[in-house]
């Protein structure tokens, strides 16, 4: 892991380079209270793109894994985890590159597009489809879980199952209630007409999260719909198929 600093938070990140050969870079960026490492290292996606040739580049988001935490909600805006990426872009002196988000991180990829459209080669967004404009419900349960005392006494089924998630990865529990508060900003049906960049939207058919794939691609003028079969919000990440999909859609969308 290495570190930069950028708007007062020190940000971990994960630099490999391919195989062989110097490819494009792939720019990844997880969900909510998951890392670097949980998204897209364990599930074999650093292993996939590097050896299909790609320089694969990982941030862990701000009040994540091994990033500065902080307890303020105003700190986890999509546009301010989008100008965290955009700041490891500079870092790294990386000009463009293919930007990769699953849920709260296809979100920020959202977010980066609009903000930073010339950094932007091509976007996957992967558990997020819909529900980037819809919203994606009722999240204020997640956080009151989060910060119980006692998680046997969870009664909500997606706050109990996040809560779990993130004793699992060991996250600081109080730095992602404060992350649920302002992370799921949406954006409008005008804002995602104005994406023009390549697009695969990948969602499992059984997620109940997300939301439709093809809804959001219609509103986009460059996206493609992908269902990824079987599979539901958490498990559709580490996908065969969506890996599959997404090294023939940048063997579609090379960069110059």
């Amino acid at each position: 892991m290495q570190f930069f600093t950028h708007d007062g938070f020190d940000l971990a990140f994960l630099d490999r380079q391919p195989t062989r050969g110097k490819g494009d870079p792939v720019l990844l960026i997880h969900g909510f209270a998951s890392t670097h490492h949980v998204n897209w290292v364990s599930p074999g996606w650093f292993k996939t793109l590097n050896d299909a040739g790609y320089r694969v580049i990982a941030l862990d988001n701000r009040g994540h894994g091994a990033s500065t935490k902080s307890y303020d909600g105003a700190d986890y805006t999509p546009s301010a985890m989008a100008s965290d990426a955009v700041a490891l872009l500079d870092h790294l002196g990386i000009e463009k590159a293919h930007v990769m988000g699953y849920s709260m991180g296809a979100r920020v990829s959202a977010f980066l597009a609009l903000s930073e459209p010339e950094k932007v080669a091509t976007l996957v967004f992967g558990g997020l489809g819909i529900g980037m404009v819809d919203g994606v419900g009722d999240w204020d349960p997640i956080a009151a879980a989060l910060l119980a005392d006692d998680p046997s006494k969870i009664t909500h089924p997606r706050g109990r199952s996040f809560r779990a998630f993130a004793d699992q990865t060991r996250s600081d529990r109080r730095a992602l209630a404060a992350c649920i508060s302002n992370s799921r900003e949406i954006l409008s049906e005008e804002d995602m007409a104005r994406i023009t960049q390549p697009t695969l939207i990948a969602v499992g058919d059984r997620d109940d999260i997300g939301g439709s794939p093809g809804e959001l691609a219609a509103l986009m003028p460059n996206a493609t719909p992908f269902a990824i079969e079987g599979r539901d919000h958490m498990l559709a990440v580490g996908d065969k198929t969506f890996k599959q999909r997404v090294l023939e859609f940048y063997a579609e969308h090379a960069l110059d």
